[in-house]
């Protein structure tokens, strides 16, 4: 019964994935475009921009980058908004799939 929930739950976790892909896909682009822009405002090589995005984003924030400029701040904020919907989209999909899961393993 434990093996046919995980295999059943991982069928409905890439199921509810392939559906909001394109949104989990443009917040990632979103992400680093912002991680980018706060690259140039600050004068941080491009992959410290991207890094500092997806840190942030994903609220580990390590703090050994921090953005100095009043827009790249701004922006900084911006990141951690769209790492909430991120989190909170992907966290969703999961619960879902255990739902799901659950349900098809009950009959």
């Amino acid at each position: 019964m434990a093996n046919q929930m995980r295999v059943r739950f991982r069928l409905e976790l890439w199921n509810g994935l392939k559906v909001v892909w394109p949104i989990l896909s443009a917040l990632l682009l979103i992400m680093a475009a912002l991680g980018i822009l706060v690259a140039r405002l600050d004068g941080w090589p491009l992959g410290d921009g991207l890094y500092f995005a997806f840190v942030s984003g994903l609220t580990i924030g390590y703090g050994d980058l921090v953005p100095k400029s009043p827009l790249a701040r701004t922006l900084a904020i911006a990141i951690g908004f769209t790492g909430i919907l991120l989190t909170g989209l992907v966290a969703a999909v999961g619960v879902q799939a255990l739902n799901a899961a659950l349900r098809g393993t009950e009959s």
